[in-house]
């Protein structure tokens, strides 16, 4: 049946959570369950009885429960609670007591051959229940629903009664945000509220929907956590699906003259809800399950959904796919980074000396003298490539200024003239052979105040030549640490990859990185080169007054690619997306098993938390330590993986506190 969002809004917003029978006294917006024998600022304890829980179809652990102060005649707050645990009442001992007696003396105490008398079986009926006090909703002054996350003040526990909330009311609970309500046309909904896994009472009760806003998860930081085949990545697939849905709506195109003026542009979203420019979504695919057809999707994958919007990128060739991988001849500082990266934890002097070189063009073109350096360099780096097995573009030489003293040494021709490079190595094999005693040296440091080589082409040389000192022996492993990076080269010309990636995110298309087959350290090179280049791009339209769209991370098993927990360098491009990526309209979304292998700094940055069923201990302390998750931890892991699928536990960011949800099996149709 079709959802008419214009009904669902209608009817939360035209839920009364304060709505009384006049003649009776009594609420209608639920059903009574008890009353409190004890109520502070942070819990209450509830006298419940086994009639009032059958007739409100159970109590389960984690519902919601509200709690009304009936002395007044127009009572205008409600205190919002959730279900912990049992707790002891003042008379259990005495009731236990009794119990013991009538099971020694072997009477039946249930069912309809009870031999207690109706006073002993009225008495027996009466349990305890330890709730957490999650806040108050209230009228304010102008008589508008608010939501504070305490109490204020509260009363004596004996004039409160409790009900558990019927549909439209815990409808309009799961859903209140602050000065709105969700179950707009551009909210989506993304579940139902579900409490247990035993779900008995729960089938017979209409569905209770939750929705999220776009601004939950637009340039928001998400994680999803769970064990494998609990949901994670149906629940991604629904964000990005949502997202999808929010991109469509945008009225916008990115650097065109839009709205208002600049100021105007900078915000992101307009007055209706919308994102103000279509979202750009990027997903580094480990497991290959988004870029790929498999028996999982069966025909859903994101790729096949969403054909007119998907670009596939792959560290390998394969059909309909664009490679990622750089001409490191044509395009030195992209080439030289992803080298950069793939030799970072090396500690050889030689090695760090390699790094530093800086390939950046001269910037004053009557610097004669800095451009005839760059061009050594960049040719005895290309010679390092060369000798490493990095296949050369046809018809590619080298050219820089040598003079003829060297030539002749090199017994080489003019290199101003261009040189293969495979005599270009030649050539510079040659000069550092004789760098240490040839007078040509000595004489041009004599007349010009500094060596012919400086400290950038002396590290070029020892790379190349694999000899620490001129004249030495080959003792260094030099330009062969560079082969493991050669199957990252192409040879053909073009734009680079990360160049079109970004490209393409700002016209809001989804870019699924497949990273599935490479080797751990090709995943991170390429994840981090992406995700530094992407960051580096929006903080310098942030810079310039620019606005930028949303661009959205995910990252499947993020353990792999993202800090560990005691990593403290925030200079990590995850921790600084993680920390910086809000003003910069950048999205994160991240899914693992392993919640305790993550960054602290990732962690605490994060604002949306689905938590699903996880199997130890050590996860479970770590997620306590966020919002309230510590009411449901025990549940947490007690909960089946293989029959609670997509069974979660939701802090949205708009959302104040966690509400218990069963998320839609994706793909939904958003307008149903």
């Amino acid at each position: 049946m079709a959802l008419n969002f214009a009904d669902v809004l209608h009817k939360i917003a035209s839920t009364d959570l304060f709505k009384r029978n006049s003649a009776s006294g009594e609420w209608e917006t639920g059903r009574f369950v008890g009353r409190p024998f004890y109520l502070d600022y942070d819990r209450a304890h509830l006298l419940v009885a086994d009639a009032w829980k059958q007739k409100a179809k159970g109590i389960p652990q984690g519902s919601f429960l509200i709690a009304y102060y009936e002395n007044e005649e127009a009572v205008s707050e409600a205190i919002l609670l959730r279900v912990l645990r049992p707790t002891k009442l003042p008379t259990d001992n005495d009731v236990i007591a009794s119990m013991i007696e009538y099971y020694k003396d072997n009477l039946r105490t249930s069912g309809n051959e009870t031999q207690l008398d109706s006073f002993t079986r009225y008495e027996f009926s009466f349990s305890g229940l330890e709730c957490r006090v999650l806040g108050t909703f209230y009228r304010d002054q102008e008589r508008h629903l608010r939501f504070g996350a305490d109490l204020e003040n509260f009363y004596s526990s004996h004039n409160y009664s409790v009900i558990k909330p019927d549909a439209s009311v815990l409808t309009a609970i799961v859903n209140f945000r602050e000065d709105q309500v969700v179950g707009k046309p551009t909210d989506i909904r993304i579940g139902q509220v579900r409490y247990s896994s035993t779900r008995r009472f729960q089938v017979d009760e209409p569905l209770v929907e939750v929705y999220v806003t776009p601004q939950d998860f637009l340039g928001k930081r998400s994680a999803l956590f769970g064990m494998t085949r609990t949901g994670k990545s149906n629940t991604v697939k629904k964000i990005i699906q949502a997202s999808v849905t929010m991109s469509d709506k945008a009225p916008g195109v990115l650097d065109a003259p839009l709205f208002d003026g600049i100021a105007s542009n900078l915000e992101a979203f307009t007055d209706d809800n919308v994102p103000k420019y279509p979202v750009g979504q990027i997903i580094f695919d480990i497991n290959g399950e988004y870029a790929n057809s498999n028996l999982q999707d069966a025909g859903t994958a994101i790729f096949e959904l969403y054909k007119d919007k998907v670009i596939r990128y792959s560290v390998l060739e394969k059909p309909d796919f664009k490679v990622m991988k750089v001409n490191f001849y044509r395009d030195m500082v992209s080439g030289f980074e992803l080298i950069r990266s793939r030799l970072s934890t090396e500690t050889a002097d030689y090695v760090g000396s390699f790094l530093s070189v800086d390939f950046n063009e001269p910037t004053d073109p009557n610097d004669y003298s800095a451009k005839t350096r760059y061009a050594r360099k960049c040719a005895a780096y290309a010679c390092c490539l060369y000798k490493a097995g990095f296949t050369i573009p046809k018809g590619f030489k080298v050219k820089f200024s040598g003079a003829k003293e060297l030539n002749d040494l090199a017994n080489s021709d003019d290199p101003s003239q261009g040189l293969t490079l495979e005599e270009a190595a030649n050539w510079f094999t040659a000069i550092w052979e004789n760098y240490a005693d040839h007078p040509y040296f000595s004489k041009y440091r004599a007349e010009k105040g500094h060596e012919w080589a400086d400290e950038d082409l002396k590290a070029l040389l020892v790379f190349l030549t694999r000899k620490s000192r001129p004249g030495g022996s080959a003792t260094v492993s030099g330009y062969l640490k560079l082969r493991d990076v050669a199957g990252l080269h192409t040879d053909t010309t073009g734009k680079p990859f990360e160049v079109e990636i970004i490209e393409d995110l700002r016209n809001g298309k989804i870019i699924i990185v497949d990273l599935s087959q490479g080797d751990p350290n090709i995943q991170s090179l390429y994840s981090e080169r992406i995700c530094r280049q992407i960051f580096a791009d929006a903080m310098d339209r942030f810079i310039k007054a620019k606005p930028n769209n949303f661009i959205q991370f995910y990252f499947e098993e993020a353990h792999n690619l993202f800090p560990k927990k005691d990593d403290k360098d925030l200079s990590q491009i995850y921790n600084r997306i993680a920390k910086e990526g809000a003003k910069l309209n950048l999205g994160l979304v991240y899914a693992t098993q392993e919640v305790s292998s993550i960054s602290s700094n990732i962690l605490k940055n994060t604002q949306n938390w689905f938590i699903a069923h996880l199997n130890n201990e050590d996860e479970t302390r770590e997620i306590k330590k966020y919002y309230d998750f510590g009411d449901f931890t025990d549940s947490l892991v007690r909960f089946s993986a293989s029959s609670d699928k997509g069974f979660v536990r939701m802090k949205a960011y708009s959302n104040p506190f966690v509400v218990p949800v069963q998320i839609d099996r994706f793909p939904t149709n958003l307008d149903e």
